[in-house]
């Protein structure tokens, strides 16, 4: 067994590889550039070895920095993690030349799987169900438009190289065949150094399903069941789940064994994916094979007992398996949330800086529930503009699906980040959906649901009844703090906190009345008469309201403002105030401020570079033409008029880098 590896990736992918590393009494070495001097993955790491600048073309994803790293600290292997040069031939080429093993699959199966192109005519010849479509390379936009005609729409241009959704861009006419093709070429360079795309049938409704594989070099390859990988969102997954609700035990062994059969083709041996594309009818035709490490292992990990990174190192090592296809066993349910720096009332565009909070929930299996939290930042840490948004992926393991979602709802209301947007409302406000706990799933489903983008929710119902009895437990609390400070002047009388209360949730106002009970406070709602028992050992100050409604479990996060608390719950943030029954009646006077109007004014909605400008000043424009491009972490995101208007001035230069709301161009 190796006794130092390096890790060549950077995040929670890194410290997820040296936790596995250190629990087999494995050294490991860290690798990092200017912008991650200070982060997570190179203080867990035995040693650190600088590569250079934060963009990746001049850290990451220079081979020879890798190969230097691990002759300076004596690294006998490297595990690439996913991204970066995981699936590079000729990375694995190049440690092999130096004497250093690839944690990975061998050259032959990386190039014959690592290309989307080379995999399809590859699975087609290896008789594996494929997606019509062009395998060729696609030169001219023309020529782009001319096979897509023939294919028949919609259809999607895919990068050759690509993956996490970059270079990807469905198309359902000519015209956005041109533009999709050239945003997906410019694209594939930026994050791959490899502007190859090809264009195929995009399947209407389908769902993702992926089948994970592991082989040895003995000859050996095995399936450890599916993943169901539907919602998504620019073609990048957010939530993960294993198994798949639509899958039976037939379809799935039918999945599994022809995902091993195009694994043993090409000798495979390592951990892979070997993704389809599934319509509702459960067919499934393949879509391509990741050499690597899976963004969403866990969820794998969790419902088989099988830690895959382990078995990654064992296998390069070149130990044969010791689990056998009937070995494996699926107990339970896991289900995976993204947590992405992106805001996701501004169609989740990236959002950067330094996280001010950082608390995740507690991790371990409590009451048949696994909670567990797989990152690569820390509290004060910064998320950079130079890399994937990802900050954290959450995962809850139950004995069946429902349990699993209830579970990772609340292990979302109790993860508390402050400093920067994030997704965690709109993954909050998922887990409450009715189409996703039933299972009713497409690749389409965010798209479909939230036509017109994510907006917060608002308080109804028992989520509000319950942020308004949290709200005046927490208010409670408060004053009986105030009845035990200290050094206060002496009173005839003890000041008397009136029982009779108004929580105001926003707009919305409920009259309540306390009553103590011992260990708890009981919340009577006036109107319907009904009354929630609150228990919490929560004291002032606490993020995080932890407690029992009614004896449920339940989490809400507090944070303190002016005369009030913002409460964030079931995907719900509200301001909530609580008063007497004199206080409300003057709050109720105060005159409402107006937000500023900023409709004649293209704000730059993420921090991101200026790629293009597509106006001048005095420009008439329609509702749809674009305006400006933006860079942000690799994407290219083209901004459009939202209505008729001409352009008075242009605030800013290609090449500037922004920040959120900085004004690109105003408009008569």
């Amino acid at each position: 067994m190796f006794k130092k590896i390096l890790i060549a990736n950077r995040g929670e992918i890194a410290c997820r590889v040296i936790k596995t590393a250190r629990s087999m009494g494995i050294q490991t070495v860290a690798v990092y550039s200017d912008a991650d001097k200070d982060a997570l993955h190179v203080e867990m790491a035995t040693e650190a070895v600088y590569i250079g600048a934060p963009a990746a073309a001049e850290s990451y994803l220079v081979i020879d920095k890798i190969i230097d790293a691990c002759k300076q600290t004596g690294a006998e292997a490297v595990h690439p993690g996913y991204g970066f040069l995981s699936e590079r031939a000729a990375f694995a080429e190049a440690l092999k030349a130096n004497g250093i093993t690839f944690i990975g699959p061998n050259v032959g199966a990386i190039e014959a799987m690592g290309d989307k192109i080379e995999s399809k005519k590859f699975a087609n010849a290896a008789k594996v169900s494929t997606v019509p479509g062009f395998l060729g390379v696609i030169e001219t936009p023309e020529e782009a438009v001319k096979i897509a005609d023939g294919i028949g729409y919609p259809v999607i241009l895919k990068a050759s190289a690509g993956g996490g959704g970059k270079g990807m861009r469905i198309a359902h006419s000519r015209e956005e065949v041109a533009e999709g093709f050239a945003r997906a070429k410019s694209e594939a360079k930026s994050s791959f150094g490899d502007d190859r795309v090809f264009v195929e049938k995009f399947i209407v409704n389908p769902r993702h399903i992926e089948i994970q594989v592991l082989g040895d070099k003995h000859g050996n390859v095995i399936y450890l069941g599916e993943r169901e990988c539907s919602i998504q969102r620019r073609n990048q997954k957010v939530i993960e789940e294993a198994p798949s609700p639509l899958l039976d035990e037939a379809t799935r062994k039918k999945m599994g064994e022809q995902a091993v059969a195009l694994a043993k083709a090409v000798n495979y041996d390592s951990a892979g994916t070997v993704e389809f594309v599934a319509g509702q009818d459960k067919s499934f035709y393949f879509l391509e094979m990741n050499t690597r490490l899976q963004v969403e292992h866990p969820v794998t990990e969790l419902i088989t007992g099988i830690d895959l990174v382990e078995q990654m190192i064992r296998v390069a090592a070149g130990e044969p398996l010791e689990l056998k296809q009937e070995d494996v066993k699926l107990n339970g349910w896991a289900i995976e949330s993204r947590i992405y720096a992106e805001d996701p009332t501004r169609n989740f565009l990236p959002s950067t800086g330094r996280l001010v909070k950082y608390r995740p929930p507690a991790e371990g299996r409590s009451h048949g529930v696994t909670v567990r939290n797989d990152t690569g930042v820390h509290e004060g840490g910064e998320i950079s503009i130079y890399y994937d948004p990802m900050i954290a992926k959450l995962v809850t393991h139950a004995g069946d699906r429902l349990v699993a979602i209830d579970a990772q709802a609340r292990a979302l209301d109790a993860f508390v980040i402050d400093g920067i947007r994030h997704n965690i409302p709109f993954l909050s406000s998922l887990m409450q959906h009715e189409r996703w706990r039933s299972g009713n799933l497409s690749t389409g489903f965010i798209a479909e649901e939230y036509p017109n983008g994510f907006s917060p929710l608002t308080a109804e119902g028992e989520v509000a009844h319950r942020m308004a009895a949290v709200a005046a437990f927490v208010d409670n609390m408060y004053n009986q703090r105030k009845r035990h400070i200290s050094g206060q002047m002496q009173q005839q009388k003890p000041v008397k906190f009136h029982d009779e209360r108004t929580v105001a949730l926003a707009k919305t106002q409920y009259e309540i009345e306390l009553d103590e009970a011992e260990g708890a406070l009981l919340v009577r709602f006036v109107e319907g008469g009904h009354a929630h028992r609150l228990e919490s050992e929560w004291i002032p100050g606490q993020p995080v309201w932890n407690g029992l409604i009614d004896g449920e479990a339940h989490s809400m996060q507090i944070r303190d403002i002016l005369n009030g608390f913002l409460i964030s719950h079931a995907g719900v943030t509200v301001e909530a105030r609580t008063f007497t029954r004199r206080e409300a009646q003057i709050y109720n006077l105060m005159p409402e401020k107006k937000p500023a109007d900023t409709s004649k004014s293209l704000l730059c909605p993420m921090p991101g570079l200026v790629k293009a400008l597509y106006v001048e000043i005095g420009q008439e424009l329609k509702a749809g033409d674009p305006l400006a491009m933006v860079e942000a972490m690799k994407m290219e995101n083209v901004l459009r008029a939202e209505r008729d208007v001409t352009v008075r001035s242009l605030k800013c230069k290609e090449g500037d880098s922004l920040a959120v709301d900085a004004v690109i161009m105003e408009f008569v």
